[in-house]
């Protein structure tokens, strides 16, 4: 039986294609680098990330992974982007970061592979480029050991989100490269804490991620209207 990654070849190709731009804090990356140290201190607010098993699914060139790992977790992060893992490689081993490994899997094969091996599972800007966000999240929730946190972040699909997030980010602001979001492929809040719900998981903390564009500042706030985080935890 061949088995059917959930993902999409475009979306691995559009993060491939800048990968060597992931740790530029100018770059096209330049928002996820802001951002990091808001939705780190969230997470480790709320779970401690000290000597925690912390698996970071979607990672990326490894920015939030390396950032879990200098908080004195030990980190697994995870990807179909062969490019970014690469470039996570490089900058864990230039940076000396300890701690921090990444392996090209899908979470639905690492789920099989490790049912509840970690303490922590992170899941984030990852859901809206999935063709089934729902499998993404059973994933995270077989992944978590029983009263384990998962956190996921993605945006809002509405009127405003369309206009933030896809107009002005990605076409007046130039914040992102033109492409970046598929209005379709964005996720209310109702909807992810469904597939929550299904996957034993109990939603206990939602925080909004704002932006300002004069300023140029990020903040969390109680708005969920366009970015938004969940905080959650693996029932039983």
């Amino acid at each position: 039986m061949i088995e059917t990654v959930n993902a999409d070849p475009a979306e691995l190709a559009k993060f491939s294609e800048l990968a060597h731009r992931w740790w530029d804090p100018d770059s096209e990356f330049r928002p996820l680098h802001q951002i990091n140290p808001l939705r780190l201190d969230w997470i480790h607010g709320l779970s401690a990330l000290t000597g925690k098993r912390v698996l970071d699914v979607g990672c990326g060139g490894g920015i939030l992974a390396d950032s879990m790992a200098r908080k004195g977790a030990e980190v697994l992060g995870i990807d179909l982007a062969t490019k970014a893992l690469r470039v996570a490689q490089l900058h864990a081993l230039e940076a000396g970061t300890q701690n921090v490994q990444y392996r090209e899997i899908s979470a639905e094969a690492m789920a099989a592979e490790q049912p509840a091996g970690f303490d922590v599972v992170t899941c984030m800007e990852m859901l809206e480029h999935v063709p089934d966000p729902a499998s993404v999240v059973r994933a995270c929730a077989t992944l978590v050991k029983p009263g384990g946190w998962v956190f996921f972040s993605t945006i809002n699909r509405n009127a405003k989100a369309f206009m933030l997030a896809i107009v002005g980010a990605e076409y007046v602001l130039n914040m992102l490269p033109r492409g970046t979001h598929e209005y379709a492929k964005m996720i209310r809040p109702s909807e992810l804490a469904g597939h929550c719900r299904s996957a034993g998981l109990d939603v206990l903390h939602t925080k909004g991620l704002e932006y300002n564009p004069l300023t140029r500042r990020y903040w969390l706030s109680a708005n969920t209207s366009v970015n938004y985080l969940f905080a959650a935890r693996r029932l039983g």
